[in-house]
């Protein structure tokens, strides 16, 4: 009978023990960054804000921080996609894609390339400050260093390489007349529309 008392107030003594010690609670974030809904985040305030937004990736110091429910995502790179709220982005390279908000289907490779985006979709800027003022232009391809740097709203344009500085001319000459009138971007390697 003592045996089973001892026994009893070891085992209460234990149990009380037990419940006074810290609650034990997961890492947090998860190791390797893996969230809920196929989601990877790393850095400092990334993906802060995701409520229900699925399978993104945010790599960098305030990547994807207003995402809340876009999906397919991809942040890489400080304040990369920082307002996006849209689907199927892609932004590497520091402020890449930075202003974007409803813009869908973006790529920006480079520093500061799409920088002023916010709702233009379908665009592919490929160097550094490449299509860095472009806001609502959509279906824009530039590539290089600065290319398409002054594009603001323009669809449609493709450049390859940097532009050239303009030329002095009191009156267009026929071809420059045909470039204007296509949307044509006149650059150091190759221009067209698309």
């Amino acid at each position: 009978m003592e045996t089973k008392a001892t026994l009893l107030l070891v085992i209460g003594f234990t149990l009380a023990g037990v419940g006074l010690l810290p609650q034990a609670q997961a890492v947090g974030p998860p190791p390797g960054g893996g969230y809920l809904g196929g989601n990877t985040a790393e850095g400092q305030n990334a993906l802060l804000s995701l409520t229900t937004g699925t399978y993104n990736t945010a790599v960098g110091l305030f990547s994807l921080r207003t995402n809340t429910e876009g999906n397919f995502n991809t942040a890489i790179g400080a304040g990369t996609l920082l307002l996006n709220t849209a689907d199927e982005n892609t932004a590497t390279g520091a402020g890449a894609l930075l202003s974007n908000t409803v813009g869908t289907r973006n790529t920006a490779n480079g520093a500061f390339a799409l920088f002023s985006n916010t709702e233009g979709a379908f665009n592919e800027a490929n160097g550094i400050v490449a299509l860095y003022q472009n806001t609502t232009g959509s279906l824009n391809t530039a590539n290089a260093y600065h290319a398409l740097n002054q594009n603001t709203g323009g669809n449609y344009r493709l450049a390859a390489c940097a532009p050239q500085e303009p030329r002095a001319s009191k009156t267009p000459s026929p071809r420059q007349r045909a470039r204007q009138k296509h949307n044509l971007v006149v650059t150091n390697c190759f221009a067209a529309n698309a």
